[in-house]
């Protein structure tokens, strides 16, 4: 597995995680997944707002916790929004329709959960809560050797 970061920065309010994320929709090319990793309240669904307002600039971006997914879409773009923090095993995401996505641009909080999900070539955020409002947000190219 090859690894390259394409940008690592420290985000001193959620306007500046969101920042960050408007940044890698601006680079994501033909990456299609998304895999977030950080901690509850770690700033994954500010993230996702700011990348989300690149690409359909009219969505209202909510965290996806109580319905699992959530679609974002302009004339250009289909973006799925997938919390996976109750997904245990492929039946779950299965039954949640996330194979249906399969064509679309997918941001996945708690890839952990979903890792046997998570295509080899992929882009990867990493966000580490360093204090009350700072956080690393760290996000890489993954590529298959």
């Amino acid at each position: 597995m090859i690894r390259q970061i394409l940008f690592d920065i420290i985000t001193d309010s959620p306007e500046e995680t969101e920042s960050a994320g408007e940044k890698l929709a601006g680079m994501i090319g033909e990456n299609r997944f998304v895999a977030m990793y950080g901690d509850l309240g770690a700033g994954k669904t500010a993230f996702v707002r700011g990348f989300v307002r690149r690409l359909v600039p009219d969505a209202q971006v909510c965290s996806p916790t109580y319905s699992i997914i959530n679609e974002y879409t302009s004339d250009k773009n289909k973006i799925c929004h997938i919390d996976a923090y109750r997904i245990s095993d492929d039946d779950d995401l299965y039954s949640c329709g996330f194979y249906d996505y399969s064509d679309w641009l997918i941001l996945a909080e708690w890839s952990e959960n979903i890792a046997f999900a998570v295509p080899a070539d992929h882009v990867e955020v990493r966000i580490t809560q360093l204090d009350e409002n700072r956080r690393d947000v760290s996000v890489s190219l993954v590529k298959e050797d």
